[in-house]
């Protein structure tokens, strides 16, 4: 059975880091079987990130890798009813979601207003972890944030990018359906890791605040929420 790498759970969502979500719900919607192995080490993982797939002789990663290769070898039709500019408005909501997650990892890792509270809910949640261990944890994620960029912002400044990309996010989101119609495709599989690990995030940041004011969006992540977390 194809097996799923990713980080642990926090506040209720099955893995508190958007991409691990993104496929976990994406496995789930599309009913490929799976088991769940969560896990804070990446060293064995492919490009040293969680998450991974392992499925038989083959080790995946890359969150949109991943999804690439379950959909070929498990025919997953999630998206093949979509149409070229439905295609190409995935993939730009993808790259979006891509800036969105280092805005979200900024105001847990670096951000003081939040850095302290997210602490306490890991080593609440996760009794292995040490206040030494997740220092420098946060350590190493202010010298990511530096070398991509997001790190030389203020934190206001940093929130108010992310806020920009939630808004587009409320704009294309319906206040029925899904993103491309009726079902779910893999984009909303896409948004509800990252969305699900803001709005079930027990931390008031600018991000919760933004989303639980559009009914919207809280909308569209309790129903991939509700879909993902009925069991197999």
């Amino acid at each position: 059975m194809l097996a799923l790498y990713s980080y642990p759970t926090l506040f209720g969502v099955a893995d508190n880091n958007g991409y691990g979500l993104k496929v976990y719900a994406f496995l789930k919607l599309a009913g490929v079987p799976f088991r769940h192995e969560h896990i804070f080490d990446a060293s064995k993982a492919p490009r040293g990130q969680l998450p991974y797939i392992v499925d038989g002789g083959d080790t995946v990663g890359d969150s949109g890798t991943i999804l690439d290769y379950v959909t070929k070898k498990y025919g997953v039709r999630l998206d093949a009813a979509l149409t070229p500019a439905q295609y190409t408005t995935s993939l730009l909501i993808t790259r979006m979601l891509d800036d969105l997650y280092w805005v979200m990892s900024y105001s847990r890792w670096k951000d003081e207003r939040y850095w302290q509270a997210f602490r306490d809910a890991l080593m609440r949640e996760h009794p292995s972890l040490t206040e030494e261990g997740l220092a420098k944890a946060k350590e190493f994620n202010a010298q990511r944030y530096y070398y991509q960029g997001i790190g030389r912002f203020d934190p206001d400044a940093a929130m108010a990018r992310g806020l920009a990309d939630l808004s587009a996010l409320a704009d294309l989101i319906p206040a029925r359906g899904y993103v491309h119609g009726d079902r779910p495709t893999s984009i909303d599989a896409g948004i509800y890791g990252f969305i699900a690990n803001i709005h079930f995030y027990d931390i008031d940041t600018p991000l919760k605040q933004f989303v639980t004011a559009h009914d919207n969006i809280v909308r569209h992540c309790r129903a991939i929420h509700e879909a993902v977390s009925k069991p197999a």
